[in-house]
Protein backbone atom coordinates (compact mmCIF):
# COMPACT_ATOMS: atom_id res chain seq x y z
CA UNK A 1 0.00 0.00 0.00
CA UNK A 2 1.20 3.51 -0.81
CA UNK A 3 1.81 5.92 2.04
CA UNK A 4 -0.19 9.12 2.15
CA UNK A 5 0.22 12.36 4.07
CA UNK A 6 -3.40 13.02 4.97
CA UNK A 7 -4.72 12.44 8.48
CA UNK A 8 -6.18 8.97 9.04
CA UNK A 9 -4.98 7.51 5.75
CA UNK A 10 -3.96 4.25 7.40
CA UNK A 11 -7.50 3.48 8.56
CA UNK A 12 -9.48 5.24 5.83
CA UNK A 13 -11.20 2.03 4.75
CA UNK A 14 -14.68 3.32 3.94
CA UNK A 15 -16.50 1.81 1.00
CA UNK A 16 -18.72 3.71 -1.42
CA UNK A 17 -22.41 4.02 -0.61
CA UNK A 18 -23.16 5.75 -3.91
CA UNK A 19 -23.76 3.61 -7.00
CA UNK A 20 -22.38 6.47 -9.07
CA UNK A 21 -18.93 6.13 -7.48
CA UNK A 22 -18.62 2.37 -6.87
CA UNK A 23 -15.38 2.34 -8.87
CA UNK A 24 -13.68 4.40 -6.12
CA UNK A 25 -12.76 1.70 -3.62
CA UNK A 26 -11.39 3.81 -0.77
CA UNK A 27 -10.72 7.36 0.41
CA UNK A 28 -7.09 6.81 -0.62
CA UNK A 29 -8.20 6.17 -4.22
CA UNK A 30 -10.39 9.27 -4.03
CA UNK A 31 -7.41 11.29 -2.79
CA UNK A 32 -5.37 10.15 -5.79
CA UNK A 33 -8.12 11.33 -8.14
CA UNK A 34 -8.66 14.64 -6.36
CA UNK A 35 -4.94 15.39 -6.34
CA UNK A 36 -5.29 15.85 -10.10
CA UNK A 37 -8.47 17.97 -9.79
CA UNK A 38 -7.84 20.39 -6.90
CA UNK A 39 -6.87 23.74 -8.37
CA UNK A 40 -6.96 27.48 -7.68
CA UNK A 41 -10.55 27.60 -9.00
CA UNK A 42 -11.69 25.06 -6.38
CA UNK A 43 -9.77 26.85 -3.59
CA UNK A 44 -11.65 29.18 -1.23
CA UNK A 45 -11.44 32.70 -2.74
CA UNK A 46 -10.03 34.23 0.46
CA UNK A 47 -7.15 31.72 0.31
CA UNK A 48 -6.61 31.59 -3.45
CA UNK A 49 -3.55 33.86 -3.50
CA UNK A 50 -1.67 31.27 -1.42
CA UNK A 51 -2.79 28.20 -3.38
CA UNK A 52 -0.05 26.31 -5.25
CA UNK A 53 0.56 22.95 -6.89
CA UNK A 54 2.83 22.19 -3.92
CA UNK A 55 -0.12 22.65 -1.54
CA UNK A 56 -3.07 21.44 -3.60
CA UNK A 57 -5.32 20.83 -0.59
CA UNK A 58 -5.08 24.48 0.50
CA UNK A 59 -8.59 25.97 0.84
CA UNK A 60 -10.34 22.78 -0.29
CA UNK A 61 -11.65 21.32 2.99
CA UNK A 62 -15.42 21.82 3.05
CA UNK A 63 -16.09 21.06 -0.61
CA UNK A 64 -13.89 17.97 -0.40
CA UNK A 65 -15.48 16.75 2.85
CA UNK A 66 -18.99 17.06 1.41
CA UNK A 67 -17.94 15.24 -1.76
CA UNK A 68 -16.42 12.49 0.41
CA UNK A 69 -19.75 12.31 2.25
CA UNK A 70 -21.58 11.89 -1.07
CA UNK A 71 -19.39 8.93 -1.93
CA UNK A 72 -18.75 7.19 1.41
CA UNK A 73 -21.56 8.50 3.63
CA UNK A 74 -20.85 9.37 7.25
CA UNK A 75 -20.74 12.85 8.72
CA UNK A 76 -18.67 15.96 8.22
CA UNK A 77 -17.22 17.51 11.37
CA UNK A 78 -15.44 20.83 11.74
CA UNK A 79 -12.44 21.77 13.85
CA UNK A 80 -12.99 25.36 15.09
CA UNK A 81 -10.29 27.70 13.81
CA UNK A 82 -9.08 30.99 15.31
CA UNK A 83 -10.68 33.03 12.51
CA UNK A 84 -14.16 31.69 13.33
CA UNK A 85 -14.23 29.23 10.44
CA UNK A 86 -14.15 25.45 10.65
CA UNK A 87 -11.74 22.99 9.08
CA UNK A 88 -13.91 20.15 7.74
CA UNK A 89 -13.08 16.45 7.83
CA UNK A 90 -14.93 13.13 7.59
CA UNK A 91 -16.11 10.46 9.99
CA UNK A 92 -17.39 7.27 8.37
CA UNK A 93 -18.22 4.56 10.88
CA UNK A 94 -15.14 4.19 13.08
CA UNK A 95 -12.89 5.80 10.47
CA UNK A 96 -11.81 9.43 10.92
CA UNK A 97 -9.90 10.93 8.02
CA UNK A 98 -9.12 14.31 6.52
CA UNK A 99 -8.16 14.35 2.85
CA UNK A 100 -7.11 18.02 3.09
CA UNK A 101 -5.09 17.97 6.33
CA UNK A 102 -1.79 18.38 4.48
CA UNK A 103 -2.59 22.04 3.84
CA UNK A 104 -1.57 22.78 7.43
CA UNK A 105 1.98 21.51 7.06
CA UNK A 106 3.48 20.79 10.47
CA UNK A 107 0.52 22.16 12.44
CA UNK A 108 -1.03 19.32 14.46
CA UNK A 109 -4.82 19.43 14.29
CA UNK A 110 -6.84 17.90 17.10
CA UNK A 111 -9.74 15.75 15.85
CA UNK A 112 -12.47 15.22 18.43
CA UNK A 113 -15.88 13.61 18.58
CA UNK A 114 -16.93 16.92 20.16
CA UNK A 115 -16.18 18.84 16.95
CA UNK A 116 -19.48 20.17 15.61
CA UNK A 117 -21.21 18.40 12.74
CA UNK A 118 -21.15 20.54 9.61
CA UNK A 119 -24.03 20.77 7.16
CA UNK A 120 -23.99 21.59 3.50
CA UNK A 121 -27.11 23.72 4.02
CA UNK A 122 -25.05 26.10 6.13
CA UNK A 123 -21.87 25.92 4.05
CA UNK A 124 -23.61 26.19 0.69
CA UNK A 125 -25.41 29.39 1.67
CA UNK A 126 -22.28 30.88 0.15
CA UNK A 127 -22.91 30.62 -3.59
CA UNK A 128 -19.20 30.53 -4.37
CA UNK A 129 -18.73 27.51 -2.11
CA UNK A 130 -21.58 25.60 -3.75
CA UNK A 131 -20.11 26.47 -7.17
CA UNK A 132 -16.65 25.25 -6.11
CA UNK A 133 -18.19 22.01 -4.82
CA UNK A 134 -19.99 21.51 -8.16
CA UNK A 135 -16.73 22.21 -10.03
CA UNK A 136 -14.87 19.63 -7.91
CA UNK A 137 -17.69 17.12 -8.39
CA UNK A 138 -17.70 17.72 -12.14
CA UNK A 139 -13.94 17.16 -12.27
CA UNK A 140 -14.33 13.88 -10.39
CA UNK A 141 -17.18 12.72 -12.63
CA UNK A 142 -14.98 13.39 -15.64
CA UNK A 143 -12.02 11.57 -14.05
CA UNK A 144 -14.10 8.42 -13.49
CA UNK A 145 -15.80 8.56 -16.89
CA UNK A 146 -19.21 9.66 -15.63
CA UNK A 147 -19.35 12.91 -17.59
Amino acid sequence: MNEYGFYGWETADAVPVSDEYMMIKSPRELYDLLAEIWCARTCAPRMRDSWSMDNRTWGQCSITAFLVQDIFGGIVRGIPREDGNFHCYNVVGDSVFDLTSEQFGDEKLIYSEDDPVQSREVHFVKTEKKERYELLKQGLRKAVGRD
